[in-house]
């Protein structure tokens, strides 16, 4: 009886000492993972001090690998207002993706849309901004809808504050008091040489053209069908 329960011992002893212990390889690159992640973000960010920026994103992860410069990243969408010295607002951004590089350069990708201080829209799918340099350019499909006329090109450069701008291969909508001057383009514009415009027709002298408004905008157009 005895050496039946060292037997069975025996083989328990055996049986346990079989067993492997599963586990995975420790992670090594640091790089893959974020070294902050937030969600729910409404904060805001000062620069020498004053309160300058206002962000409101639904994640926020800070990448910071070693011996290279760091990266903000907004892969769930990004509202950004930017506050002049008088803590009004002279800037909205928003964009589906952001990404900010070594906090110095800002880039916006997805439905891309920009609001300066005098009401102008630009609607386009990327966009970079330098805040050293203080410009903003992109190689993309460019849409500008002012309060007085509309305008779209490629080759898109524009100061910080989005109202000295220049567009390449551009075509626009506007009044017939501004075609029939030599500089067609806002005060604060400029359209490069290759630009092309579609004024409005003349009309006979009998019956004068009114002025042309500009085309409304809708982002999200639903049109009916008739049936």
């Amino acid at each position: 009886m005895r050496s039946a329960i060292l037997f069975f011992l025996l083989c328990c002893l055996i049986a346990c000492g079989g067993e492997v212990e599963h586990t995975a390889e420790a992670i090594t690159d640091a790089d893959s993972l974020p070294f902050m992640h937030s969600v729910g973000i409404n904060t805001l960010i000062s620069d020498s001090g004053v309160m300058r920026y206002r962000l409101v994103a639904e994640e926020w992860d800070i990448y910071n690998p070693e011996n290279m410069p760091s990266t903000w990243k907004f892969r769930k969408g990004l509202l950004m207002e930017r506050f002049d010295e008088n803590f009004h607002i002279d800037l909205y951004a928003q964009a589906d993706t952001a990404y900010l590089h070594d906090q110095r350069t800002w880039e916006l990708r997805g439905r891309v849309v920009i609001r300066n201080a005098k009401n102008d829209i630009f609607l386009t799918e990327e966009l970079f901004w330098d805040l050293t340099s203080h410009e903003m350019w992109n190689h993309q499909y460019m849409h500008i809808i002012t309060p007085e006329r509309e305008l779209e090109g490629t080759e898109f450069r524009s100061n910080e504050q989005m109202t000295k701008y220049s567009v390449s291969n551009s075509a626009g909508a506007f009044p017939v008091s501004d075609t029939e001057t030599a500089n067609t383009a806002d005060a604060d514009s400029t359209l490069t040489a290759d630009s092309t415009l579609t004024p409005e027709p003349p009309k006979p002298l009998k019956a004068p053209a009114p002025k042309t408004q500009p085309i409304k905008f809708n982002p999200h157009p639903n049109p009916q069908t008739d049936e």
